[in-house]
């Protein structure tokens, strides 16, 4: 009962001096509003990341072919005929923590259309594993088999954008779509991703949703490439586990150059790298704006005990009233932290408020992905609760000292 009496004769005094409570209450806003807004921001980047990081596989070392061109690929063919089928092999009997692989060639596309319209997805022959090693799901039908590949099967496995392009009347699987001059089967349709990126720390990524799948040896056998193009495109190894990415990406470096003869024509991506500077950068980003929305609180702080010390002065007589008719210091003490608790706590509220809004407004203008998160808020409140108890202490105990018969002569 005693601390109801005091919260409502804290609401009553704030309510009063609304216009100055209210000032005191932005620093308070802003600090809670600027921490549920970086760390919205910071957990939709994380959730982002590693369904970014998903797609090229935490446990996967990724090869890519270099654009070489003119009489520089020429040169380079003198020494190394680029990435081939015997990449991958040569790579998973030599490096023992390989488990699996995956390889792909992407085909020129100059026609891509079915009874139902064009297209301008892109086309890619790959090995039968890429399912589980690109973490990709089959929505309708099914995946490629090895049989598919063995016996250069004429089928495809699409993504749900070319799904919808190409067979706008769903029903794809088991309807039929012309690659270039090549007549393919629709067998499966890969489960949507919702990704709002292509790309992660500079590396493109793959673009599931827009992309045919059909069986690589059928790629290589029934389509033509440019003059000197290497066998494969890509190519991805699974690592065991207790393996470090980086180890392990090193001495397949040291492998590939002495298969390519020392020519610059591949590059080794390692996702779990990738992820690890994303981190770091978002560490640092955190830091920052824990320091700011620091800042905003303590700025908050500051204003509670300055309006505290102000209401201290201003009720003087009211205090020495107070203490003629019984009231003891530790009453007049809880009165005054009350005040300055119930301050906070307001502008933790407001804060909250404004710090979804700006999350809203960041993702909308920002296209930057937000994801709410509880601990945030409750962590923001307690900060800035505790932030209006530690500044209001000193004006509570200020206001407890007074002498009554003092304050009662008070002008």
């Amino acid at each position: 009962m005693q601390i109801k009496t005091s919260l409502l004769e804290a609401l009553e005094q704030l309510w009063y001096h609304r216009l100055r409570t209210f000032l005191t209450l932005l620093g308070m806003i802003f600090g809670v509003g600027a921490v549920i807004a970086m760390v919205s921001v910071g957990e939709g980047a994380e959730k982002e990341a590693l369904a970014l990081i998903e797609s090229m596989g935490l446990r996967n070392v990724l090869v890519e072919e270099k654009e070489v061109w003119g009489d520089r690929l020429e040169e380079v063919r003198k020494h190394s005929v680029g990435l081939s089928l015997h990449d991958v092999e040569a790579s998973m009997e030599t490096l023992p923590f390989a488990t699996a692989y995956s390889a792909a060639k992407e085909i020129d596309t100059y026609a891509l259309y079915s009874r139902y319209g064009t297209g301008d997805s892109q086309v890619l022959g790959v090995t039968p594993s890429l399912l589980e090693l690109a973490s990709l799901k089959i929505e309708h039908g099914r995946w490629l088999n090895p049989d598919d590949d063995r016996y250069y099967h004429q089928v495809a496995v699409i993504g749900s954008a070319v799904a919808n392009q190409l067979f706008p009347r769903g029903d794809a699987v088991g309807q039929r779509i012309k690659v270039n001059h090549l007549w393919l089967e629709v067998v499966g349709v890969l489960q949507g991703k919702n990704l709002s990126k292509d790309s992660f720390q500079g590396v493109q990524l793959a673009g599931e949703n827009n992309r045919i799948y059909m069986p690589l040896q059928t790629a290589l056998k029934r389509f033509e490439f440019r003059d000197m193009a290497s066998e494969i495109d890509r190519f991805r190894l699974q690592l065991e586990d207790g393996i470090a990415p980086q180890v392990a990406a090193d001495t397949l470096a040291h492998l590939l150059d002495r298969r390519h003869g020392q020519e610059d024509d591949y590059t080794i991506v390692v996702p779990a790298e990738l992820l690890n500077q994303h981190e770091q950068t978002q560490r640092i980003f955190n830091i920052i704006m824990s320091c700011v929305a620091g800042i905003s609180l303590l700025v908050g702080g500051i204003g509670i005990m300055n309006i505290m010390l102000a209401t201290v002065l201003e009720r003087t007589n009211e205090i020495g009233l107070l203490r003629a008719v019984g009231a003891t210091q530790k009453n007049v003490r809880d009165q005054f932290i009350v005040e300055s608790v119930t301050i906070a706590g307001i502008g933790g509220l407001l804060g909250i408020v404004l710090g979804f809004t700006l999350a809203a407004i960041i993702s909308a203008f920002a296209g930057w992905p937000v994801a709410w998160s509880l601990n945030a808020v409750v962590v923001a409140v307690f900060f800035c609760t505790a932030t209006g108890l530690v500044f209001g202490i000193y004006p509570a105990i200020k206001a407890s000292k007074l002498d009554p018969i003092t304050a009662l002569q008070h002008d």
